[in-house]
This record gives C-alpha cells, structure tokens and sequence, in this order.
C-alpha cells in the first residue's frame, strides 16, 4: 500500500490550495512582499503527532460519534480578510466506496476578528459568533475514531482566510453542505493553513 505524506491534498480542497499558492508567490499588489504567512496551531498536540484521547470518540463519557473539539489559535490572517472556514476531515477514511472522505467538522463564516475557537465548542447549527458547523454526526465536533484494529488515521485541519461572507445554510447531509461549502469559497480564499494529528482507538 502507497504510504500517506501530511502534503497529501484532499479532492475537495486540491483546486484551492494551487491557485492560493500562486497568489502566495506573488506577493501583495503593488509589488509590496508578502507578509508572514497565516498560522494553525493546537496547543494540545504538535503538528503530526498524537491526536489526545480526550478529544477523540474513544473518551470516557463519550457518545457514538461525538467528541469535545480542542481549542484551536490562527494568527496573521491575510489583509482583507472577512471570514474563515475550518474543515477538518479523516484523510483515510472513504464514503460509501467514493472519494470522499470523512467530514469531521466544517465551520463556515467565522468573524474575520476571530484569532481561534474556545475547548469545547457547544453543539448547534449557529453558534454565536453567527458561524455554522456541521460533521457527519451532526451539528458539532466529531471526535476522531479510528479503529483500534486498524492503522492510525490521519486527521487533517484546513484553515482558509476569505474575502467574503459564505452564503450557503446547512442541510441535513453533511457532505452535501461541505460540498456547497467549498464550492462556494472558489475565488475567495486568501490564504490556507494546515494542522494534522494522528489517531487510532487505545488497545
């Protein structure tokens, strides 16, 4: 079996992250350098590394599919940026024999004034703050799961910088409104940022 690499790109985010690249190289307009790249960071686990149980589906008191979400910090968003989306998602886990995979958490129209999200994000369609979010459980977290027979998972976080408000509502399907999500965030991504961790269930 092809060995995964953190640099793999899911389909649904494959055709934003290059033209976003691009834009990098490019520097700001007026031919003025570009400023420091926007940042991701979990403080409970290193870039790449151990997914703690504690956020996971395998945590005590924990429902099927459910999860307590970590706190998650962003910081040097691009200039005119209006909302962030997050989507976080199982790059080993396949829908149904497609090449979908799994939809852990989408949260769309965060406040550009917003330099992360708070441990535990409440469950609900909107959250205060006006944002949306939604996974494949429902309308919150969903904990990674992976099986503990099985290889670890690879969880990736993408974090992208828009220069717009994302007029999509959420629907009963998940990866319907992840679909529409990232569909609609075509020509406004501003910049990206990546965090992965790893997981499997405890023997």
């Amino acid at each position: 079996m092809r060995k995964k690499q953190w640099f793999v790109v899911s389909m649904f985010t494959l055709f934003i992250a290059l033209p976003v690249a691009a834009q990098q190289r490019g520097g700001q307009p007026g031919g003025a350098p570009a400023g420091p790249a926007m940042t991701l960071t979990i403080p409970s686990f290193p870039d790449g590394g151990q997914f703690p149980v504690r956020f996971s589906q395998a945590a005590q008191g924990v429902a099927p599919g459910e999860g307590t979400s970590p706190a998650i910090n962003w910081a040097n968003p691009p200039a005119g940026t209006q909302t962030f989306v997050l989507h976080m998602h199982d790059m080993d886990a396949a829908r149904n024999k497609t090449t979908e995979d799994q939809a852990h958490w989408v949260v769309w129209n965060i406040p550009a004034t917003a330099s992360g999200l708070r441990e535990g994000v409440p469950k609900g369609s909107q959250l205060p703050d006006g944002s949306y979010q939604i996974s494949a459980t429902g309308p919150m977290y969903r904990g990674p799961g992976a099986a503990a027979t099985g290889p670890q998972h690879h969880y990736m976080f993408e974090l992208f910088a828009l220069d717009t408000k994302v007029d999509v509502q959420p629907t009963a399907d998940a990866f319907e409104t992840r679909a529409n999500v990232l569909k609609a965030i075509q020509g406004h991504v501003l910049g990206k940022a990546v965090y992965g961790g790893l997981f499997r269930r405890p023997q």
